[in-house]
């Protein structure tokens, strides 16, 4: 896709700090030497044409229900099939091919751990198969973000365990999950579907990022149709009584945008894993050895898994089934 300055500018400066502002789109339009309906209109062509997919926020784990990565060991000629049916579950928002025997790969989220496994009883029971279920348990790096302008995508921040959204806030982070819609006001639309004054809505937000419920709030771009169309998973199995230093040690190397740790399964031993995004295969593959040297991983049983296809992208939907409040 190619991309004047302008566009850049616009889709890599503001995948953070957007402004909590009544009129956030005149905020951008200062810094770019446009008028604000320029940049609402360059917006929304870029958006059409699938440079990003909101502008939203992106949040911390476990802050609003429950997660599961799943994958299956599935035979070549059902994989299409598979795929399709895993698409199909309301809350799967990742869906990859990767080259191991468990060859698909999806991460799927929902209100309660309970209604995750209902689901997948349901699916393994259709397919025959008995999917891995990985649930998260402690995060080291959260991915902030992709530099356009780098060829690796850059280091985010280190994560740490933030407050659940509770009771009538819950509406205001589904119309955050559903993005910003592109007009000179946005933030007066949340306000008025959650029932609360705008100063309201805007100090909730500005208190989600203080307290790192919310990752970050601005532009989320669609990485593969900007370049970065090669990833790989690294998974690791790392001593119990190590693996939260050699996290944190991970967590801290170049071209890392996520770093976690999983409970193991019965025949998958890993519990550490890490995401590398670039534009080569080969960059990826070397950020990975360089990281894994780095962070004293060299001696252990580990895997790397790169993505074959791309079966679905989207943000995770936790609180869109909440009703708006009032």
């Amino acid at each position: 896709m190619n991309l004047s300055a302008l566009d850049q500018r616009l889709l890599n400066d503001w995948q953070r700090d957007f402004p909590l502002v009544a009129r956030p789109f005149d905020a951008l339009a200062a810094t770019l030497g446009l008028s604000a309906d320029e940049v609402l209109a360059r917006l929304a062509r870029l958006q059409a044409a699938g440079a990003f997919s909101r502008i939203g926020g992106v949040w911390a784990p476990g802050v609003g229900g429950a997660a599961l990565l799943c994958a299956y060991a599935l035979p070549p000629e059902q994989l299409e099939a598979a795929a399709q049916r895993v698409n199909a579950l309301p809350g799967v928002n990742h869906n990859y091919e990767r080259e191991d025997r468990y060859n698909l790969w999806f991460v799927i989220t929902g209100a309660d751990a309970p209604s995750l496994q209902t689901q997948l009883d349901t699916l393994d029971a259709e397919l025959g198969l008995c999917c891995l279920r990985l649930p998260m348990r402690r995060p080291y790096r959260i991915d902030l973000g992709f530099d356009l302008q780098q060829r690796l995508a850059p280091r985010g921040g280190c994560s740490r365990k933030a407050p659940p959204v509770l009771g009538r806030d819950r509406a205001l982070a589904a119309w955050l999950e559903d993005g910003l819609p592109l007009v000179h006001r946005p933030y007066d639309l949340a306000a008025i579907r959650t029932g609360r004054p705008l100063a309201s809505v805007l100090n909730q937000l500005q208190q989600w990022q203080m307290e790192g419920t919310l990752k970050r709030l601005g532009v989320i771009v669609r990485h593969h149709e900007l370049g970065f169309d090669q990833n790989a998973m690294a998974v690791f199995d790392a001593p119990d009584e190590q693996v939260d230093a050699l996290g944190q040690r991970l967590a801290a190397q170049t071209g890392v945008t996520l770093a976690y740790r999983r409970e193991r399964a019965a025949d998958w031993p890993y519990n550490l894993y890490a995401m590398v995004h670039g534009r080569e295969r080969a960059e990826v593959q070397a950020a990975v050895d360089s990281a894994r040297h780095a962070a004293g991983l060299d001696g252990l049983p580990h895997k790397l898994l790169f993505s074959r296809r791309r079966f679905k992208q989207q943000g995770g939907r936790y609180f869109s089934a909440e009703a708006p409040h009032g």
